[in-house]
């Protein structure tokens, strides 16, 4: 590279690099403030979260809220300050969190290290080994080129690609973490010809993290197969609702409401919410899509090393989507965290894997993001502070003698939203449903037309970065802020409001579900 280097050619090495790589590398580092409102942002945000702390924690304690929770509270409400706003990384964050949960003497402080320990933390972990696999071996290249050949011609289309991976994939892989780290790669790379990239950022990368975060949790509400709070909500509307929810039944009103959603951001995304610009919807390579499909041919046919990535990826994939019936033929289930264990020691194994430990890019300070958030999730939940705020959310609503639509739009905007406040989906649906089901029999209707509707809401946890597995990981990137990720995610969960609000007085209703959205009980 030259002194008299233009802006373009630099960009152009840049991404010819990243093209190139050897390593997926996530940064550690803040990401850049891009607005001036960002920066202001960055500097209330300290003082803010320590008011915020300040004040919940020395607030009269509320009835039935115990000094614990109320601590909890006060802590997590400071990280999440901070978390958005960004006045520091967002893993030191987590480790001021983690320490402040000591002192106030929330949680214990096993109880805090042990989340280091989690399966969630260990399938992260060792997720990213495969992940990195794929990019050492170029095959993460190869797909990612292959993609741009077929549907890289213009922006839209490529995202559009996504979607169809991503609905392909939801329910084949019950877990969404392992659906967001096997598809990592692809994005990176896709991302980076379009020129987005962790140090220059544009409006195309915003799309393509934020459509796959809304494809990975909101299709997983297509089947009740695609995540086990699905199967758990399930299981609470037959016992305590005495209502029988088939595959197919589920599927009925599932997944025409993931779709639509999922298409309607891919349309809003790019249009309306973080528009692309003109330049950015074309590959940014100097010579476009010709320099990708010579990047393509200089592969080659598949090499050795490819082919074993190919079959130790095959065998992880196999195991997680055939997990229900490990107990049958192996005796013992292999979940999803030691599918990806069995993984990791292949593609490590001496003289007969395909990388060495040092070649593995590891994010360990996405690993402590994700132990803080945790860390503080769970207090919420042992101290009672999330039930309680649950709890006192419906116990002040009087929805007898109204209209069931207005009983059924509160259920289901409470239920959606609610991933705000818990980061747990199976915390969430054992708290929640429960709930719903004794209230609908209180009020006189049938406990599987709320509790339906409202089990669909239990995997749309897109509203923050610290709202479940697969935002820690795609948030990691850098290529998106807290606040884009709370715009895009509120956004998509009101169109889930919207949608199952009139799908509940029209499909729904016409399906034998809910009843007339203004009929009053009895």
């Amino acid at each position: 590279m030259t002194a008299s280097a233009s802006p373009r050619q630099t960009q152009n090495q840049k991404l010819m690099e990243l093209l190139g790589m050897d390593r997926m590398s996530l940064s550690s580092k803040t990401r850049a403030a891009q607005s001036t409102s960002e920066r202001w942002m960055r500097y209330l945000g300290f003082p803010g979260g320590i008011l915020l702390f300040l004040l919940i924690l020395y607030l009269p304690a509320g009835a039935g809220l115990s000094a614990s929770a109320q601590a909890g509270a006060a802590c997590f409400a400071l990280a999440l300050v901070w978390w958005v706003t960004e006045p520091f990384p967002t893993y030191l964050t987590s480790l001021v969190l983690m320490f402040l949960l000591l002192i106030t003497r929330t949680s214990e402080p096993k109880a805090i290290m042990d989340v280091l320990g989690m399966e969630v933390i260990w399938l992260n972990l060792l997720a990213f080994i495969l992940s990195s696999m794929l990019v050492k071996v170029r095959l993460a290249k190869r797909m990612a080129l292959w993609l741009i050949l077929k549907f890289g011609r213009k922006a839209s289309w490529a995202l559009m690609a996504f979607v169809i991976i991503q609905m392909v994939l939801a329910p084949l892989i019950p877990a969404t973490a392992a659906r967001a780290v096997m598809t990592l790669p692809l994005m990176i790379v896709v991302a980076a010809i379009y020129g987005a990239t962790e140090e220059h950022n544009n409006n195309f990368g915003r799309n393509l993290f934020l459509l796959n975060l809304v494809g990975i949790s909101v299709l997983s509400s297509m089947t009740m197969t695609g995540s086990s709070a699905n199967l758990i909500a399930v299981g609470l509307i037959q016992t305590m609702g005495g209502e029988r929810v088939y595959y197919m039944d589920w599927v009925r009103v599932g997944a025409p409401i993931a779709i639509l959603t999922t298409m309607m951001m891919w349309w809003l995304g790019q249009k309306l919410v973080f528009p692309i610009a003109a330049p950015d919807r074309l590959p940014q390579l100097e010579g476009g899509l010709g320099l990708v499909e010579q990047q393509y041919a200089e592969l080659g046919p598949l090499r050795r090393e490819e082919k074993k990535a190919l079959a130790i990826f095959g065998l992880v994939l196999f195991l997680w989507m055939t997990d229900a019936l490990h107990l049958g033929w192996f005796g013992v289930e292999i979940s999803a965290p030691f599918a990806a264990l069995l993984g990791a020691v292949l593609v490590l194994f001496p003289r007969y894997g395909v990388m060495q430990w040092a070649e593995a890019e590891i994010p360990w300070h996405l690993l402590i993001f994700s132990a803080g958030a945790y860390a503080g999730g769970l207090a919420l939940d042992d101290t009672g502070a999330a039930e309680w705020g649950v709890r006192m959310l419906f116990g002040g609503m009087d929805l007898k003698g109204v209209p069931f639509g207005v009983s059924y739009t509160v259920i289901i905007a409470v239920m959606m939203y609610s991933h705000l406040l818990t980061t747990s989906k199976t915390v969430r649906t054992l708290i929640l449903l429960p709930i719903i089901i004794t209230m609908a029999k209180a009020l006189g209707w049938p406990p599987i037309a709320f509790a339906l509707p409202a089990a669909l809401c239990i995997d749309w946890v897109v509203g923050l970065p610290i709202s479940g597995k697969p935002n820690v990981i795609l948030f990691s990137t850098n290529q998106y802020s807290v606040a884009d990720n709370f715009k895009y995610g509120v956004l998509t969960c009101t169109l889930g409001v919207i949608l199952l609000v009139v799908s509940g007085a029209t499909w729904f209703h016409w399906l034998g579900l809910t009843p007339s959205f203004w009929a009053v009980a009895p």
